[in-house]
């Protein structure tokens, strides 16, 4: 039994902010953000946008590509770190729009990370018979949590919603479906990529922090040392990868991470450019954008990987 990907969704807000654009509000260049993370553009949700909205857009999306309706699910998991409220849950909302009812749906935080942590935990359920089908959402509004007077911060990242439906299916050996996962975290760390503030601390949602040089070298190790994991767990090597999804952050991550798998660029589906750093919807987005575009074939294996704050980090190897 595993969990087969049968369809994919994505949502972007309306409002495409170029970088020229940006730097009309904010101290920087083109060129200054460009050099530094590869980043063109991103989108920024307006005041009628919601990380909810947008992972009901992104929902209905992979629902309707996989051919079925609300009414053929039975688990909603959405990452995000961007709620609409403290409670109740988003995913909760979500299914509510979507016209579902009954069902469990909940979200889970784990930043940048979240997808993975999602889509490892509806894995999990329908791996042990909780659920058969499930959407696995990731969504989110940073630009509701940036200090637009930090440069180094506010220009790396966008809204926006990814979503995929899994469900259980019986495969035989090399057949589709999600084949391994790991997780990992280490809180010792949590003060270089942070909001300052929360409910139980400040009383306010304050605003993202983050030590930039810091946070690339851990993402480097770490992210390279999970993926040897996942490949080692499903005893496929480097060169069996098809496609790596990475969490898009920065450019420079992609690169070092694929140069320490001896991969080429060329492997790695690159969404920051267009899309900046979505958080917990960055890996699901350019799942979806590789895969309407063609890249992503039926049967091709696929690497998911992703670090966010906690730090938390994670990867899921699946067949197409």
């Amino acid at each position: 039994m595993r969990s087969v990907l049968v369809g994919t969704g994505s949502a972007l807000p309306k409002n495409c902010v170029s970088n020229a654009e940006l730097a009309e509000r904010v101290d920087t260049s083109d060129e200054w953000i460009r050099e530094r993370t590869g980043i063109t553009q991103r989108y920024l949700a307006d005041e009628n946008e919601t990380t909810g909205s947008l992972a009901t857009i992104a929902a209905q999306a992979a629902l309707d590509d996989a051919g079925i309706t609300i009414a053929d699910i039975d688990l909603i998991v959405l990452a995000t770190a961007t709620p609409d409220n403290t409670f109740p849950a988003t995913a909760t909302q979500v299914q509510h729009r979507l016209g579902g009812k009954g069902f469990p749906a909940f979200d889970v935080a784990a930043v940048c990370s979240g997808f993975l942590y999602a889509l490892s935990t509806a894995d999990a359920m329908i791996r042990s018979g909780m659920a058969r089908r499930a959407i696995v959402i990731g969504a989110e509004t940073f630009s509701r949590i940036l200090d637009w007077e930090d440069r180094t911060t506010c220009v790396l990242f966008g809204d926006g919603a990814g979503a995929f439906v899994i469900e259980a299916q019986d495969v035989e050996e090399g057949g589709a479906g999600i084949i391994a996962s790991r997780l990992h975290a280490d809180g010792e760390h949590g003060e270089m990529l942070y909001v300052d503030g929360g409910p139980s601390t400040t009383g306010e949602v304050g605003k993202l922090r983050m030590k930039g040089r810091e946070v690339f070298r851990h993402a480097v190790t770490n992210l390279s040392s999970v993926l040897r994991e996942v490949l080692e767990e499903a005893g496929c090597q480097p060169e069996d990868i098809d496609w790596i999804v990475p969490h898009q952050a920065n450019l420079r991550i992609l690169d070092a991470t694929a140069r320490k798998l001896g991969l080429s660029m060329d492997q790695v589906v690159v969404t920051v450019d267009r899309h900046a750093n979505t958080s917990a919807a960055s890996v699901p987005l350019a799942y979806d954008v590789a895969k309407k575009d063609g890249r992503i074939k039926k049967g091709d294996l696929v690497m998911l990987e992703a670090m966010g704050g906690g730090f938390t980090w994670g990867a899921s190897l699946l067949r197409a």
